[in-house]
């Protein structure tokens, strides 16, 4: 199966991001991606909360969603799209980031609400406090495919490693990590995260991110890390996507995720312990 990875910059505008994705699905599509995926908040990428409020749509008047349903029928593809901003149902203020997996005939196959929520201090000038925004999920989420079974997370969920456990052992043979990931972060642990995650659970992992100076017209400026990835069950790094906007492409064989969990049957080794006290 042959799965397209595309980097983006968004910028603050969903309407243009949503122009610049639509055009790079049908890229890939037209490379003969059978799954295409997306980074976190395809649709907007913005710390202004004021400006969020004014250009973000609840999931059912999404135009972004449903333009990339949209595509996705119009090209029989199975679509990641991973992650849209959204407003929550009222009474919840806060947004959503909720990711879409959306199926060849344009259906939601599944969604995943971001369950850890990025509250750090990476800098003493780079704060981010999103549970402040966004409305953290509680679920973990698989989704069965003809070409496997996909476990869903986002960004910050890759430091938590017991959700990926949780999804491996679920059944899930590919597991995405769209991202919009810190600069002051990623040169040390993107990578060694990434390849941890496919080792520990025999997994592909396909992390797609936003990358670069991004676009915003209202609030402060964002810089993302980039570096889109596809990681083997053995972890082996397939795919640097580096500073590259577009679309990036990989080969995904799953018979190498069972030799992966055959030599190293971790999944499978759980023990019940106690402590420390």
């Amino acid at each position: 199966m042959r799965a397209a990875l595309l980097q983006l910059s968004s910028s603050d505008d969903p309407q243009d991001n949503l122009r610049v994705t639509s055009d790079l699905v049908r890229n890939a599509a037209s490379e003969g991606a059978g799954l295409i995926v997306t980074p976190e908040v395809t649709n907007c990428v913005s710390n202004s909360r004021s400006h969020q409020r004014d250009v973000l749509h609840r999931q059912v008047d999404d135009p972004t969603l449903q333009g990339l349903r949209n595509e996705a029928a119009r090209l029989g593809i199975w679509l990641l799209i991973g992650s849209l901003a959204l407003k929550a149902e009222p009474p919840e203020e806060r947004f959503l980031n909720r990711s879409f997996l959306i199926a060849p005939d344009g259906s939601i196959a599944a969604h995943y609400d971001k369950l850890h929520m990025f509250d750090v201090q990476v800098t003493e000038t780079e704060t981010f406090r999103e549970s402040a925004g966004f409305k953290p999920g509680d679920r973990a989420v698989t989704a069965k495919t003809p070409f496997g079974i996909i476990g869903l997370s986002i960004c910050y969920d890759v430091r938590f490693a017991y959700l990926y456990r949780t999804l491996a052992q679920a059944g899930a043979e590919i597991i995405v990590v769209p991202a919009a990931f810190s600069p002051a972060t990623g040169p040390m642990h993107w990578e060694p995260l990434l390849r941890a995650r496919a080792i520990e659970t025999g997994s592909y992992v396909l992390a797609p991110a936003q990358f670069g100076q991004h676009a915003i017209s209202h609030g402060k400026p964002r810089t993302t890390h980039g570096h889109s990835m596809a990681v083997s069950p053995w972890g082996e790094v397939l795919l640097d996507a580096d500073q590259r906007f577009g679309v990036h492409l990989v080969d995904v064989d799953l018979s190498n995720v069972a030799k992966a969990r055959r030599k190293i049957p971790s999944l499978e080794h759980d023990r019940v312990y106690s402590g420390p006290t």
